[in-house]
C-alpha cells in the first residue's frame, strides 16, 4: 500500500511540474524572463534555412526570426520577429536600415567626396562560409587594389553574420585588413548602425536608471535647434509630456566598461531590440572610453571606434605602408518578446540576462573565421599590484580595485590613445624645463586590450588574451599617474604568465601641503549645478550622480560668477560646493567669450619651507579641448607664465555631458623663491583658449607638494 502511494504521489508531482511547465509556456510569447534561461523552447526543434531571393537578397532563418541581407553588399534590410515583418524602418530605402560597418575616415589619400560623410563598407563578393543544422555563416567581402587608389579605403573588408539554431537572435563582427605598403590613412570612426521602425519603438533603455520614452525624429526637426546640430529643444512634440525637454544623442553616451547591453522596446506588440557586447578587447581606447548607446530614430549604435570624448588620438593611424588586421566583435543583436499585457520591464531584465550569458561565453567558440580565437588558443597574465607611496604609509598597500590591463607596447599611459610615442617628434613647449612629464604621441598601435579590475589586494586575472606581445598597464583610484610593467609580455596559445606581485610609486616627490579632488580621473566630485530650467532632460533630474549629463551646464559658470572668477581658499573651501566642475570661458554681452581666471588661496607656514630645494605642483586633468592651462605664482603678470600646458585636448567632453576625457597629468616644479614662506599664497590658473564656450579644462586632482625629505 505505501508503495502504491509513493508511486501515485510520484506520478501525481510529475504531472503537476509538466502542467505548471505548459502554463509558463502559454504565459509568455517568447521566454522573456528575467533571471530565467532565455532560449524559446518551441524553437529548438526548428531547422536553420538558407534562402535566396532574386539573387539579390540572402534570407537567414532559424523558425525565431528571419534575416534578410543585401547580396554582395551584406546590408540588413529586414529583420523578421514575432508579428513583426520587419522590426528596421521600413521607410528608409534598404540601404538605410541596417548599416553595419560604416567608416568616417580621413582625408590623407582620399578624395574629397569620401571625406564629407560616413562610408558605408558595401561587400563586392559573398560566400556562404557554414550551413549545417546548428550554424549559418555569411561572408560579405570587399577586396582592394591600387586601382582603387583615391576613391575607396585602401582596406580588405570582410563582413560576417551568424544565426544559430534555436537563438533569438544575430551575430556581427567584421575582420579589416591593410596589407603591407599599402595607402597610408586614418580611420576616425568605425561602427554598427541599426536604425528602427519609428512608428514601433519609443521607449529606451540603457541601465537601470536611464530609461525613457524618447522622442520621435520629427520632433527634433520641429525643434529648437541649440548651440550644435545634436542638441535640440522640443518645441511642439508629439509626446506633449516631453515638450520643454532637452534632446542629444551625447546624454546618452557610456563608459566603454559599462556598455554591455542598450536598446529599445516596442510596447504593440511587445518586444525588444538589444544590441549586447560581450567584450571590449576590439573597441578603441580602453575601459573609460566614452562612447554613444542609442538614441532618437531609434537607433541603436555598437560603436569600435570614434574620436568621441577623446579626440583623433584615439583613431588608427597608418603610415609608411604598416600592415594591420584587426577583428572587430562579435556582438549580439539579441531579440525577446511578450504576450500582449505583460509588464515590458522584463524585457530589459531578461535582455540583462541574456548579456550575463554572452558575456559568460566570451571568447565564442562559433565564429569559422580562423582569426577569431578560442579561449584555449589565448593566454592569461595574473599577479598582485601594490602601491608604494611612503609619505601615506611605511608599508606597501595594496592596489584595490584598480584597473589593470595588457594592451600594445607603448609608454605609460598611452593605452587610451592606443598609440606608440613617435621620438623623432619634437615636443613644443616654450617652459619645458619646468614640466617633469610631458608626452606627446602619434596613434600608430591598433591592437587589442584586456581589461579587468583588480580585488580588494590588488590581485588581478586577466583572461583570454589573444596571441601577441602586450605591456602591461594599470592605474590605482586614489592615486595620480600611471603604471606600466617594466618588461613586454608575451602571449602564446595556452600559456599563464605569473607575474607575482609588481609594485607601483605613483608619481611623488615630498609630502602633500594640500590637496583638491580626489584622484579618479574624473570631475564627478566637483560641483556640478543644476541645468538652467529652460534646458532640462528629465532622465537626470533625479539622479545626482548623472546631473553632468544635462545640457547647457557651461553657461552656469557665469550665472555663478559673472564678473569676479572662481577662488578657492585650501582649509576654508569644500572642493564639492566650491570647486566649478569644468574651468570655461565666460559669454560677454557681445557674445564673445573672455578666457577665465581661477585662483587658489593658501598658507605656506614657515616649517614648510625648503632650503635650496623647489616644491611640486600636481595637476590632474580629467578632460582638455583645445585649451591652453597657464599657471602663476603670486604674479598674475608674469610673462611667459611660470607653466603652461600648450595647446592640449580635443576631447570635447564639456559639450558632450561628460565628465572626463582623456587623463593627462603635468607635474610642475615650483621654485621656492615663487612662494611666500609663512605668509598667503596665490595659485593663479588661466584658461587662456577663448574662442568658443567649449574651450576647457576639467580637473581630475590637484595637489602642492613639499620638498622631498632629502633635498
Amino acid at each position: 500500500m505505501e508503495k502504491t502511494f509513493l508511486r501515485r504521489h510520484k506520478q501525481f508531482c510529475l504531472e503537476l511540474i509538466v502542467l505548471l511547465l505548459l502554463l509558463s509556456e502559454c504565459s509568455m510569447k517568447t521566454t522573456a524572463r528575467p533571471h530565467r534561461g532565455r532560449i524559446k523552447k518551441e524553437g529548438s526543434n526548428l531547422s536553420l534555412q538558407l534562402h535566396y531571393i532574386h539573387n539579390r537578397h540572402v534570407v537567414m532563418d532559424n523558425g525565431l526570426l528571419r534575416v534578410t541581407i543585401s547580396v554582395p553588399g551584406g546590408i540588413v534590410t529586414a529583420i523578421q520577429y514575432s508579428s513583426l515583418d520587419n522590426l528596421l524602418e521600413v521607410l528608409n530605402e534598404e540601404e538605410n536600415r541596417g548599416v553595419p560597418w560604416f567608416w568616417k575616415p580621413d582625408q590623407i589619400g582620399l578624395s574629397a567626396r569620401l571625406t564629407q560623410e560616413p562610408i558605408r563598407m558595401e561587400g563586392t563578393a559573398f560566400k556562404v562560409i557554414m550551413k549545417n543544422e546548428k550554424q549559418i555563416e555569411l561572408s560579405f567581402t570587399r577586396t582592394w587594389n591600387y586601382s582603387f587608389q583615391g576613391n575607396a579605403i585602401p582596406l580588405n573588408i570582410d563582413k560576417r553574420f551568424i544565426m544559430l539554431h534555436g537563438i533569438h537572435g544575430l551575430y556581427c563582427y567584421a575582420i579589416y585588413e591593410h596589407l603591407e605598403g599599402w595607402p597610408d590613412f586614418n580611420i576616425n570612426e568605425t561602427r554598427i548602425v541599426f536604425k528602427l521602425r519609428k512608428d514601433k519603438f519609443h521607449y529606451m533603455a540603457l541601465s537601470d536608471t536611464r530609461q525613457r520614452m524618447m522622442p520621435m525624429p520629427e520632433d527634433r526637426a520641429k525643434g529648437q535647434p541649440l548651440a550644435y546640430p545634436e542638441a535640440v529643444l522640443l518645441t511642439n512634440p508629439t509626446n506633449p509630456d516631453l515638450k520643454g525637454e532637452v534632446d542629444d544623442k551625447y546624454q546618452y553616451s557610456c563608459n566603454v566598461e559599462d556598455n554591455k547591453v542598450h536598446g529599445w522596446i516596442s510596447a504593440d506588440p511587445p518586444v525588444g531590440f538589444w544590441m549586447i557586447t560581450p567584450s571590449y578587447e576590439f573597441v578603441a581606447g580602453g575601459p573609460l572610453k566614452q562612447d554613444l548607446t542609442s538614441h532618437v530614430g531609434p537607433i541603436t549604435l555598437a560603436m569600435f571606434i570614434s574620436a568621441h570624448y577623446s579626440g583623433e588620438d584615439t583613431g588608427p593611424m597608418f603610415r609608411n605602408g604598416e600592415p594591420w588586421k584587426k577583428v572587430f566583435g562579435p556582438v549580439f543583436i539579441y531579440l525577446n518578446s511578450l504576450s500582449p499585457g505583460k509588464d515590458l520591464q522584463s524585457l530589459w531584465e531578461d535582455a540583462k540576462y541574456q548579456a550575463s550569458i554572452q558575456i559568460a561565453s566570451w571568447p565564442y567558440t562559433f565564429p569559422a573565421s580562423e582569426d577569431f580565437p578560442s579561449s584555449y588558443q589565448r593566454g592569461i597574465v595574473t599577479g598582485r599590484l601594490l602601491v608604494q607611496d611612503r609619505y601615506i604609509s611605511e608599508e606597501n598597500s595594496s592596489a584595490a580595485f584598480a584597473y589593470v590591463g595588457v594592451a600594445p607596447p607603448g609608454e605609460l599611459g598611452s593605452w587610451q590613445r592606443e598609440c606608440k610615442v613617435d621620438l623623432n617628434k619634437p615636443t613644443p613647449n616654450p617652459t619645458s624645463h619646468h614640466l617633469i612629464f610631458l608626452s606627446h604621441a602619434i596613434a600608430l598601435s591598433q591592437g587589442y586590450q584586456f581589461w579587468t579590475r583588480a580585488s580588494a589586494d590588488g590581485s588581478f586575472s586577466i583572461r583570454d588574451i589573444r596571441v601577441g606581445d602586450y605591456n602591461l598597464y594599470a592605474w590605482v583610484p586614489g592615486f595620480i599617474g600611471d603604471y606600466k610593467y617594466d618588461f613586454s609580455i608575451t602571449i602564446t596559445p595556452g600559456n599563464n604568465v605569473s607575474l607575482g606581485d609588481l609594485v607601483y610609486k605613483p608619481p611623488r616627490d615630498g609630502p602633500t601641503l594640500w590637496e583638491i579632488g580626489i584622484p579618479d580621473r574624473s570631475a564627478s566630485e566637483f560641483y556640478v549645478p543644476d541645468p538652467n530650467p529652460k534646458y532640462v532632460n528629465k532622465l537626470y533630474v533625479d539622479i545626482p550622480m548623472r546631473l553632468f549629463r544635462q545640457y547647457g551646464l557651461w553657461e552656469r559658470y557665469a550665472d555663478f560668477y559673472p564678473h569676479e572668477d572662481l577662488i578657492y581658499t585650501v582649509n576654508s573651501s569644500d572642493y564639492r560646493n566650491d570647486w566649478f566642475f569644468a574651468h570655461v570661458t565666460r559669454k560677454t554681452e557681445k557674445n564673445t567669450y573672455q578666457a577665465t581666471t581661477w585662483q587658489i588661496l593658501f598658507t605656506l607656514e614657515k616649517m614648510n619651507q625648503t632650503q635650496n630645494g623647489t616644491y611640486t605642483l600636481r595637476l590632474a586633468i580629467a578632460s582638455a579641448t583645445e585649451s591652453e592651462l597657464q599657471v602663476r605664482f603670486n604674479n598674475p603678470n608674469v610673462n611667459p607664465p611660470h607653466f603652461s600646458t600648450g595647446l592640449i585636448g580635443k576631447d570635447n567632453a564639456i559639450a558632450r555631458h561628460g565628465i572626463h576625457g582623456l587623463y593627462r597629468l603635468f607635474s610642475v616644479a615650483v621654485e621656492s623663491e615663487w612662494l611666500v614662506a609663512g605668509g598667503n599664497n596665490t595659485i593663479i590658473l588661466t584658461q587662456s583658449r577663448h574662442s568658443t564656450p567649449f574651450n576647457g579644462i576639467m580637473y581630475d586632482y590637484i595637489r602642492l607638494e613639499g620638498a622631498s625629505q632629502g633635498s
